[in-house]
């Protein structure tokens, strides 16, 4: 090492005088151009590079976001139709249906949803692998809902290993579990709930409230709020606040509608399909929501354009448009749900009476027949006679053959009743007659005991009838909530346009008081117009809120249609702008 300095300073003296020698014949030093292309061509490499990584992350985050969203949405969806599906295989157990038969039926049921799903995965398993442990055993190592589907499978595929009985007390067991779960599920929705109608107050009507006292405010005393100098010339700082206030009025009340909306039970949602053909749809207008939305958007749009070649104000014109579609829509939704209501109630009572006459021993047919000619269903009556005619044209023929219900022919006069029970499920159309009534088929085919069949029917109606009331009466504090936002806005706005932004009132004040010093700047039809706006927003965001708190979607289309032509006709007839 110690040799080192001296061979370093003996290769720098020759060199370095090679190249001093070398003079002008050397290379020149580089120069930022002669590098500059070669730097260019290294940094576009590297921007590349990073947009490539970017992308790469940026996609992988993404299909990792949307992998865990269809996970999260099977895994709620499980978890809302598990219960069901659970309460149908114990009313299967109770029949002379293997297990495998019995996951068949759930499977097939459109009201089991990814529940649903998941069981006819795990049979398509079990056929490949010759086994339903195993078909079942994957079904649980794959499925989302590790907390409920996956431990089901798992004990379900024992207890099935176990015998029909430990099988039968599983499920019950497992039913009432579920039940209570479902219970804490709806306490939690509630309590959250009270919280989103606090913030609703909050975030809503105390800013809507602030807006307007602000711009009151600023009217009388125009420095509070100056104009803005921009590019593009002076702007109202009035203007500025107030509609943005509206944007943000209508997309809280929007995004509060849809959160009331997901709080509320899968079973107490109601949605209405069209018809297909135009005839169809023209037909049922009166009777189906779906059909008169489509109906009355046409008339709807005609109403609004004659408004704008009227000369009618924009703001005015849309109004109007929205209330003439929304309140049609919302009428005949109404007029449904009364209708529905009444037939859910007859519903339960004839059940409550089928149960009793089978408990009696009396088969199904006579039952229905004994109910239908000597109970009052009320409008229920028709539908309730068709099915015991149909029952009674199906069965007699294999009585009157001393035909077993056992055998072939018997097998055929099951399927036949259970066509004559789902005629009458859509007849009825509701959906608590198609989550109960859907149950009878598959248990009695399956040879269950009608009587402990009906038994368990009667309960699972009467508690669900018994959670729709209680949600109704649960939901009207909400109701009354948003109607009374809407009409304190209101009443605010209309004090404050009639003793604030008048002329003369503003004439009075400047005589009185040194504090509005321009009072020839304001311009009173203006002002009030604008905090009418104001005030159609709240009106729309409070409808919403509480027609869907009320019954859902089409509820807050005739709440929040109602309230903005209610505000629309006092504010214009009153002369408030």
């Amino acid at each position: 090492t110690g040799a080192a300095p001296a061979v370093a300073a003996a290769v720098e003296a020759r060199f370095g005088a090679a190249l001093l020698s070398a003079g002008s014949a050397a290379a020149p030093a580089p120069t930022p151009d002669s590098v500059g292309p070669l730097r260019t061509d290294h940094a576009a490499l590297l921007v590349a590079l990073g947009v490539a990584l970017l992308a790469k992350r940026a996609t992988v985050a993404a299909a990792g976001l949307g992998l865990r969203w269809v996970a999260a949405t099977r895994r709620t969806d499980i978890e809302r139709t598990l219960p069901g599906a659970v309460r149908y295989l114990e009313l299967l157990s109770s029949g002379s249906d293997e297990p495998r038969a019995m996951l068949r039926k759930a499977a097939d049921g459109d009201a089991y949803g990814a529940t649903a799903t998941s069981l006819r995965k795990a049979l398509n398993a079990a056929r490949l692998a010759g086994s339903l442990d195993e078909g079942l055993r994957r079904v649980a190592r794959d499925t989302p809902s590790r907390e409920l589907l996956a431990p089901f499978l798992l004990k379900f595929r024992k207890r099935a290993a176990a015998g029909d009985e430990a099988l039968s007390e599983f499920l019950a067991t497992e039913r009432r579990m579920l039940s209570h779960r479902q219970d804490r599920a709806r306490k939690r929705a509630r309590r959250f709930l009270e919280l989103l109608t606090e913030l609703f107050v909050a975030v809503l009507v105390l800013p809507a409230l602030l807006v307007i006292g602000a711009t009151a405010l600023s009217v009388v005393i125009p420095e509070l709020l100056p104009p803005v100098e921009t590019p593009v010339g002076v702007v109202p700082t009035r203007a500025v606040v107030l509609y943005g206030a509206v944007a943000v009025l209508v997309a809280f009340g929007l995004a509060a509608a849809v959160a009331v909306g997901t709080l509320r039970p899968p079973s107490q949602r109601v949605r209405y399909e069209a018809p297909a053909s135009p005839r169809a749809v023209v037909a049922t207008a009166g009777r189906n929501p779906a059909s008169t939305a489509i109906v009355a958007a046409a008339p709807a749009v005609g109403l609004a354009a004659w408004l704008a070649f009227a000369g009618y104000t924009l703001v005015n014109v849309v109004l109007v448009g929205y209330a003439g579609f929304a309140v049609p829509v919302g009428l005949v939704a109404a007029r449904r749900t009364r209708i529905d209501d009444a037939k859910d109630r007859e519903l339960a009572d004839f059940v409550h009476a089928v149960s009793g006459h089978v408990a009696q021993g009396r088969p199904l047919e006579g039952a229905v027949a004994a109910v239908a000619r000597d109970v009052d269903l009320g409008v229920l009556d028709d539908d309730v006679a068709d099915l015991a005619f149909a029952l009674r044209a199906t069965t007699a023929p294999a009585e009157a053959a001393g035909v077993e219900f056992g055998s072939a022919e018997g097998s055929a006069a099951v399927d036949v009743r259970g066509a004559a029970i789902e005629r009458f499920v859509d007849r009825v159309d509701t959906p608590l007659a198609a989550r109960t009534l859907g149950l009878v088929t598959g248990a009695l085919d399956a040879g269950g005991d009608a009587d402990a069949v009906f038994e368990t029917l009667r309960i699972e109606v009467g508690r669900l009838y018994s959670e729709q009331r209680a949600l109704r009466s649960s939901m009207q504090p909400y109701i009354a909530v948003g109607w009374a936002a809407a009409v304190l806005v209101a009443g605010v706005v209309a004090v404050v346009n009639t003793q604030v932004v008048d002329a003369a009132r503003l004439a009075e004040i400047a005589a009185a008081s040194e504090a509005v010093t321009e009072p020839e700047g304001v311009y009173p039809e203006l002002e009030r117009f604008r905090l009418y706006v104001v005030t159609q927003a709240t009106v729309l965001a409070s409808g919403w809120f509480a027609g869907t708190a009320a019954r859902g979607r089409y509820a807050a289309l005739l709440h929040s249609g109602a309230l903005v032509a209610c505000c629309y006709v006092v504010f214009t007839v009153g002369g408030l702008v």
